[in-house]
């Protein structure tokens, strides 16, 4: 799928992964976050654009092939099963990939090189370094290419990634622009409940907390959420 990456990154900047895992909430999309442990080699860092996936068995021709395939603004996703006894990118493969115009590397799995790769300034998540390289050369699977998958999420050239110091979030492309308007909505909601909390007006009034409280007395079964749709919040979705 053609994605306009200039578009993609240019609306996610002012945007963060959470409010778009709160619009997919919203939106009955599921909310697909890579696992906890995918983490910004440097803070401060983002990245959005469409999956280029691969699957590592050991030897780094499938990333040069899977840069090959790619387009400018794709993010590289790093399928190495979340190992922890290897690294699986080291900073040959990150210069590669931004040589090509790759947004970033996102990893499920280890990196090295850590200092080289931070020299280099392009965008990479993983779980953590570790000094050794594979020492192994599995089979190629047929969808070495075709998708990768990040933790229960299996994704592909469909997928866009969005990163940041939360963590990694997986959208389907077909429907960001609709989840990006969702997310600036929930961003403008929380900006305005921020600035009146600054200015002195509680959360608690104005979510109507106390109504709430006594709603659910009379309605065990109403839920918080529930009643943030009638007052308009937007802190739980």
């Amino acid at each position: 799928m053609d994605i306009d990456t200039g578009e993609l990154t240019g609306r996610f900047a002012s945007l963060t992964t959470a409010h778009v895992a709160d619009a997919c909430l919203r939106a009955g999309v599921p909310v697909r976050c890579a696992p906890a442990a995918v983490r910004p080699v440097t803070a401060c860092v983002r990245v959005a654009g469409r999956v280029a996936p691969t699957r590592h068995v050991g030897s780094v021709d499938i990333f040069l092939e899977a840069i090959d395939r790619a387009m400018s603004g794709d993010v590289l996703v790093v399928d190495n099963a979340g190992r922890t006894d290897e690294s699986c990118v080291g900073d040959l493969v990150v210069l590669e990939a931004q040589a090509a115009g790759l947004a970033g590397v996102v990893i499920w799995g280890l990196h090295r090189d850590t200092a080289d790769i931070l020299a280099v300034g392009l965008p990479v998540f993983s779980t953590g370094a570790i000094p050794t390289g594979p020492q192994r050369l599995d089979p190629r699977p047929p969808q070495a290419l075709a998708s990768a998958t990040v933790g229960e999420w299996t994704v592909d050239g469909d997928d866009v990634v969005l990163g940041d110091d939360d963590g990694v979030l997986f959208v389907p492309a077909g429907r960001v622009g609709e989840l990006f308007t969702l997310a600036e909505s929930i961003r403008d909601t929380e900006r305005r409940q921020a600035e009146r909390i600054r200015a002195g007006v509680p959360l608690r009034e104005q979510v109507g907390f106390d109504a709430y409280l006594a709603r659910r007395a009379e309605e065990p079964s109403l839920t918080f959420r529930e009643h943030l749709r009638t007052v308009g919040g937007a802190i739980e979705e």
